[in-house]
């Protein structure tokens, strides 16, 4: 769904302390956590505003989203 949020506590509302402990306690974590919401926010105001963009800028741009959830939910659900 176009201009839909997936930031990780509304994806992921079972994990909400382990992301919230990881991103006080681990730099990298909460650097990654970051750059993620950043994109996330500049995908959905594109979608909503329907800024015109290429389609493969769009394309990238959510392909590096998933890069960085997964490596993200690969940290908040070890341990």
């Amino acid at each position: 769904m176009l201009g839909e949020s997936h930031a990780l506590l509304v994806d992921f509302p079972e994990y909400q302390d382990k992301i919230s402990l990881l991103t006080a306690n681990d730099t990298e974590f909460a650097e990654d956590a970051k750059r993620y919401h950043k994109l996330d926010t500049e995908i959905r105001k594109l979608e909503l505003r329907n800024t015109p963009t290429s389609d493969e800028f769009i394309e990238q741009a959510k392909l590096d989203r998933l890069v960085l959830k997964d490596k993200l939910y690969q940290l908040f659900t070890q341990a």
